[in-house]
């Protein structure tokens, strides 16, 4: 399996988490997230660090109030329907900003020295127009010419934020991650309007396609070494992603069945990566790597894949772990590094 674009090469199997955490400390979701991906991790694993999202801290740390804030020039603020443009910042605006500085406070703070990955994630540009309303009227994806400004201003913030990561913590590698859960509704005509009773316009394949370009770009130009693209929902529109250049997908491999694999084989052989949500992120008790591990070497060989090219993969939960409590996302968290451990065992053979 050939590496995607603009990734740096693998020097083993990775392992990360999706994002959201549980709790309101950012310092302490740091610590634990640091510490059991970057610490005695076992040979043939990468720990990839992230900067935790906690979104019990109420508005301004929710995915669609992050990824809003990073808008250029297109001001948001909370609304009874939800985050929606304004002519001018208000109080929910400037406390989602923050809460950002705060936490890229404290991200400059515990990984200062740190040399390697870092994972950052933020709202993808279907996801917030899906979810974002215009000042008069329904989302901003009702509106095609309102859809391209988003879009644009995105692209602009997201580019500033990767800049802003890179000197903080100047000895990153800057990973990038999209989060785009309203991506599949998006693209199947889904979203329903605000009275409920239609569905909003479907983008076509080209400007769907055309967004997550621009945005990828802008973020690469700004210096990230690797952007993925993560949604936790089924039906996942694969090829989409391969043609908008994403370096990697992440997705639950639990939702995979042969066509799913079928599409997933697809891209890895176009060079796109894949990070396997192996491990579930809202189950009881402490999840069992092996069995999950081996849960995804079904559909893996089931294809005929290379067994050595287990070395490229990252693994990660299935999703963000904001509904565990602390010690079952620490427990989820250390058994993605033990995923990834087993994974690089049986890749070395």
């Amino acid at each position: 399996m050939s590496t995607g674009a603009g990734m740096p090469p693998a020097d083993g199997v990775r392992a990360t988490g999706i994002g959201s955490w549980p709790g309101t400390d950012v310092r302490e979701a740091l610590r634990v997230v640091l510490g059991t991906l970057t610490g005695s991790v076992p040979e043939g694993v990468v720990g990839m660090p992230y900067l935790p999202e906690l979104p019990a801290r109420g508005p301004g740390s929710d995915l669609l109030g992050r990824g809003a804030h990073l808008l250029v020039d297109l001001p948001v603020d909370l609304q009874p329907q939800g985050w929606r443009l304004v002519d001018r910042p208000g109080r929910d605006h400037e406390r989602a900003g923050a809460l950002w500085g705060q936490d890229l406070d404290e991200l400059a703070e515990a990984l200062d020295g740190w040399a390697g990955p870092l994972k950052v994630q933020v709202a993808g540009p279907w996801t917030l127009a899906a979810g974002v309303w215009l000042p008069l009227g329904d989302r901003v994806l009702s509106d095609p010419g309102a859809s391209r400004d988003l879009v644009a201003s995105l692209a602009e913030g997201v580019a500033g934020h990767v800049a802003d990561v890179r000197r903080l913590v100047p000895g990153a590698d800057v990973v990038l991650q999209l989060d785009e859960p309203s991506l599949t509704a998006v693209s199947l005509g889904q979203v329903r309007s605000e009275s409920g009773y239609s569905v909003l316009r479907t983008p076509g394949p080209a400007e769907l396609t055309g967004a997550l370009r621009d945005v990828v770009d802008a973020a690469r130009t700004a210096g990230t070494v690797e952007v993925a693209v993560h949604s936790c929902a089924p039906d996942l529109p694969l090829d989409l992603l391969r043609r908008a250049g994403v370096d990697a997908v992440s997705l639950d491999v639990a939702l995979l069945r042969r066509p799913g694999w079928d599409a997933v084989a697809t891209l890895l052989d176009a060079g796109v990566g894949l990070w396997a949500g192996a491990l579930p992120s809202d189950g009881p008790g402490t999840p069992t790597a092996a069995e999950h591990v081996d849960r995804l070497l079904v559909g893996w060989r089931e294809l005929g894949l290379p067994v050595a090219d287990l070395a490229g993969l990252t693994v990660t939960p299935s999703c963000g772990l904001a509904g565990s409590t602390p010690e079952e996302a620490r427990a989820t968290t250390a058994a993605t590094v033990q995923a990834a451990a087993r994974l690089a065992g049986i890749a070395a053979g």
